[in-house]
């Protein structure tokens, strides 16, 4: 797999046409700067573009604060500020107004939510559709159908849509009835900061803090339905007992990190119904160089997600040398290819099969290692912002 390739519809090649050779006055969202996924999205795209489009000037459309995430840009960035919410109706009603001044050959919209109305064509980054396919609460029919009618108006009248992973492009033209020739598909990458190595003395005082000396497996992620975290749990509950008279791991440990555990009242039941209280630790958010430190020394990374637009954990993992285990289904076989143990996430049993044959197998275990190095080297912001300028050219060129 080319995982880096830039892909787009057939009837819309990015080559086509005269080259637009002048410089591009370029408007960036960043609005979301500072949240995860969509942020660190804007954050690693943005500093990315300073490095590869030195020759375009770019307006940042947010607050001061979403500014201050993206760190040094350069003299050719400058700040608009907008402090509305990127999903509310005043947003929709009055960005029109707010662009309308600044001349911009094409606006990036780096999430889904489009406004109703802008004065310059725009690109949208579609991560996922997990909204429609895993909704936070029950909805009726009527205002699903209007959020999947905002949302499929603000796509169709992009003038590009780039998406993360060629499984989201499927869903978006199944789900959302649009065109596979608007798509353009552009790989994510590790965050830069994410990847750094870190010193043992760090990572050995950082278990010391957290009291943890066995070996243990790691989950790093949301806790939402579609990251499957119950039969993550039961599945760790098969091994545990598999392995309880096993020279190393019978005193194997979860640890589970990302989301406040009070919101998923399922998840506590899960370790409650596989008794496991002892073995399984939930630490919420950590400060990146504490991820940094458990993905180093996890023994095994275990993500047996249901959907993802894209899959950036396991690759985080991959980044740091923990042999992954994975789902075989949506966007993750694109974002691991053959350096991971891919499961059936609907099959507890499956799970548990992938965990055991990883945590039991060494000679595997260093293989998915090496091919982890690999595979994460296939991804790269720089790239990636170089193909996301092909596709402003191409969007300011049909504009003319």
């Amino acid at each position: 797999m080319e995982a880096f390739q830039t892909t787009a519809g057939p009837a819309s090649s990015l080559g086509d046409g005269p080259a637009l050779s002048r410089p591009l006055l370029i408007g960036i969202d960043i609005r979301r700067a500072g949240e995860f996924g969509v942020g660190i999205y804007t954050k690693n795209l943005v500093r990315s573009l300073a490095r590869v489009g030195p020759e375009h000037s770019y307006v940042l459309l947010g607050g001061p604060r979403n500014r201050e995430f993206l760190g040094d840009l350069g003299p050719n960035f400058r700040l608009v500020q907008y402090g509305r919410r990127f999903d509310s109706l005043r947003s929709h009603l009055d960005f029109w107004f707010v662009l309308r001044g600044l001349g911009l050959d094409v606006f990036h919209i780096p999430h889904r939510w489009a406004p109703l109305s802008t004065p310059a064509p725009y690109v949208v980054t579609l991560h996922d559709l997990n909204n429609l396919y895993f909704p936070k609460d029950r909805r009726s029919q009527v205002l699903e159908r209007l959020q999947r009618g905002v949302l499929r108006r603000g796509l169709d009248r992009a003038s590009r849509i780039i998406t993360v992973s060629q499984a989201t492009r499927r869903d978006a033209v199944k789900r959302l009835g649009l065109p596979d020739s608007k798509f353009t598909t552009i790989y994510d990458a590790v965050d830069e900061q994410v990847a750094q190595p870190v010193p043992p003395e760090v990572r050995k005082l950082t278990l010391e803090r957290y009291s943890i000396s066995d070996p243990f497996v790691l989950y790093a992620g949301r806790i939402q339905p579609q990251k499957n975290v119950p039969r993550l749990i039961e599945a760790f509950a098969v091994v545990k007992a598999q392995l309880e008279n096993h020279w190393k791991y019978h005193h194997l440990k979860l640890i589970v990190i990302g989301d406040d555990l009070a919101r998923y009242p399922e998840v506590r039941r899960a370790v409650m119904r596989s008794r496991l209280q002892d073995s399984v630790r939930f630490l919420g958010f950590v400060p990146l160089e504490t991820l940094r430190c458990f993905y180093n020394e996890a023994t095994a990374f275990l993500f047996p997600s249901l959907y993802e637009g894209f899959g950036m954990p396991p690759l985080e993992a991959m980044a740091h040398g923990t042999p992954v285990v994975t789902s075989s289904v949506s966007s993750l076989p694109e974002s691991v290819g053959d350096a991971a143990e891919l499961v059936n996430p609907t099959n507890v049993f499956d799970i548990a099969r992938g965990l055991r044959k990883i945590l039991l197998d060494d000679e595997y275990r260093s293989d998915l290692r090496k091919r982890g190095f690999e595979q994460v080297r296939k991804f790269s912001w720089d790239r990636s912002a170089e193909q996301v300028l092909e596709v402003y050219r191409e969007v300011a060129r049909r504009a003319l």
